[in-house]
């Protein structure tokens, strides 16, 4: 103990509460980086230099003036202005992910809420997913869940997914997967059903102009027969390709943009092209075949692939519902299904099974026609056959072959070779430690998606270019060849000239002809007369 602490006892707990304060006041201001210790000196200092009168009166004034001396303005031309890197601009931005502010527009501290919330646990999925080496570093995972947690609190959802992440050249697209409560969807989507069939029934007004046009025409032109096939139209919110909901941002903390919903037109021109994204929503999409739509159109439709082609779960997991079993048999397929409570699952060593027998789709098959459920296009032309009353003899259209695709819970085991490999690679996280590993699937046929399970619990990511593998490389289709604008005949057929000669020879045929009808016109009429 030394004299002065001997002398004065307590001394060192209030040196260390000096301590504590002097570095509480040094802490600087994350807006202006001063700090109150500094700021106090300047203060002090001035007055001791200048020593004005009745100090206590004007001491906030002082202290305004050696703020002022701080000041730097932002729009000051003269001075050089370091600009924000594109780093400390996002950090700027992700920085509100971690506060919570209130009402009044002050910080409020995290309290523990009793409430359910569709928000899933991102830390346990990366978890797993780390244990395969696949996913995300824990850092953008964390600022993904808290990114997750605003789009929670600010859409009334049911159910929420982190689907993935596509890579784009200029930026990158972070995917949520989400369900609305029943009951409390936006009007954003009853506005989209509006709008498509309005336009519809614009294509259908303009397929009837043009034929009203067609009519008013001289009748000597030749008319095309051709007509262009009815446009199949979306399915409906809740079912098929449109049956969940997806968000996207570029980066945890920047908003979230709901994707439109896709049309079959869409997905069938997204199977034919093979394009990069940009990260820009409303890029335009230069290609061929051309595709209809923008950038956030392209990218809905490879999501739908995407989980049409790469969501699995273990065997059991899910079943049908026995009680809607007959009607949807009746339907033509089942669309829609139940979680198992009896489900105990797979054991790991079963799930990593080469045979594939042990894992299930459970996303309904996109047909060819770009649909999940299937629509008769021969629907639409007798439809325009009713209606059109004055053409009286008209070919019935022959009836289409229903397209139909592997059902819903369909072993994975089924799937098409890829290059002359199996559609999915299983494997265990851990060789070496097996008791504890994980099985994890690998898809072949879209590079970037994966699946784990262990237990009772399963997940699907996709990490990639949204591109499927070809063992081929890639080449745009070949035009399609040139149509006939009119079917030939004798009406429209080029001959050649006839000659003089031929000319004389067909006057002089058409004057016989005339006589003999003059010479038996005569007798006609006494014949009439007796």
């Amino acid at each position: 103990m030394t004299d002065i602490e001997h002398e004065f006892p307590g001394y060192n707990d209030k040196n260390k509460e000096f301590q504590k304060a002097k570095a509480y006041l040094l802490q600087s201001s994350t807006a202006t980086g001063l700090n109150v210790y500094d700021h106090l000196s300047r203060v002090l200092g001035k007055i001791l230099d200048e020593r004005p009168d009745n100090v206590v009166d004007i001491f906030e004034d002082i202290s305004k003036d050696c703020k002022r001396t701080k000041f730097t303005s932002d729009v000051d031309t003269i001075q050089d202005k370091v600009d924000r890197s594109t780093e400390v601009a996002l950090a700027q931005i992700q920085r509100k992910l971690f506060t919570r502010v209130g009402e009044d527009g002050e910080e409020e501290v995290a309290q523990d809420e009793d409430v359910e919330t569709p928000l899933p646990n991102l830390m346990e999925l990366c978890f797993f997913f780390e244990q395969a080496a696949i996913g995300l570093n824990r850092e953008e995972v964390v600022r993904i869940w808290l990114a997750m947690k605003n789009l929670v609190d600010n859409h009334p959802l049911q159910h929420v997914r982190f689907w993935g992440k596509i890579l784009g050249t200029e930026q990158n697209y972070y995917v949520a997967e989400v369900e609305y409560r029943e009951g409390d969807e936006e009007e954003d989507e009853e506005e989209e059903a509006k709008e498509a069939k309005e336009e519809d029934k614009d294509i259908d007004k303009d397929a009837g102009e043009e034929g009203e046009d067609e009519e008013t025409e001289e009748d000597d032109i030749p008319k095309p027969d051709f007509k262009s096939p009815p446009v199949v139209p979306k399915e409906e919110n809740r079912t098929g390709a449109n049956k969940k909901t997806y968000f996207v941002c570029n980066d945890p903390g920047k908003p979230w943009v709901k994707l439109p919903m896709v049309s079959p037109n869409q997905i069938s021109a997204a199977r034919q092209i093979k394009k990069y994204f940009t990260g820009r929503l409303d890029a335009p999409v230069v290609s061929y075949p051309p595709f209809p739509g923008n950038e956030a159109n392209y990218l809905r439709s490879q999501i739908a692939r995407i989980s049409a082609g790469t969501h699995i779960s273990p065997s059991g997991f899910y079943q049908f519902d026995e009680e809607e079993e007959e009607e949807e048999e009746g339907e033509g397929g089942r669309d829609h299904f139940v979680e198992n409570i009896d489900f105990e699952g797979i054991p790991v060593r079963e799930l990593a099974d080469p045979s594939l027998s042990n894992w299930v789709h459970h996303v309904q098959h996109i047909l060819p026609q770009g649909r999940c459920s299937w629509w008769n296009p021969v629907q639409k032309a007798e439809e325009d056959f009713e209606e059109d009353e004055e053409e009286e003899e008209r070919e019935e259209p022959d009836e289409p072959e229903p397209e139909v695709g592997p059902p819903l819970l369909t072993p994975i085991a089924e799937d098409e070779e890829v290059g002359g490999m199996p559609a999915w690679t299983p494997t265990l996280s851990s060789q070496l430690i097996s008791q504890f590993s994980v099985a994890v699937m690998h898809s072949n046929l879209w590079p970037g998606a994966h699946a784990f399970a262990i237990d009772k619990k399963f997940e699907n990511i996709y990490i990639g270019y949204g591109h499927k593998y070809k063992p081929e490389n890639y080449t745009p289709p070949n035009p399609p060849p040139i149509q006939e604008e009119f079917p030939s005949g004798p009406e429209i057929t080029e001959a050649d000239d006839p000659t003089p000669e031929e000319e004389a020879a067909l006057r002089a045929a058409q004057q016989e002809a005339a006589e003999a009808e003059e010479m038996e016109e005569p007798e006609g009429d006494d014949d009439e007369d007796d």
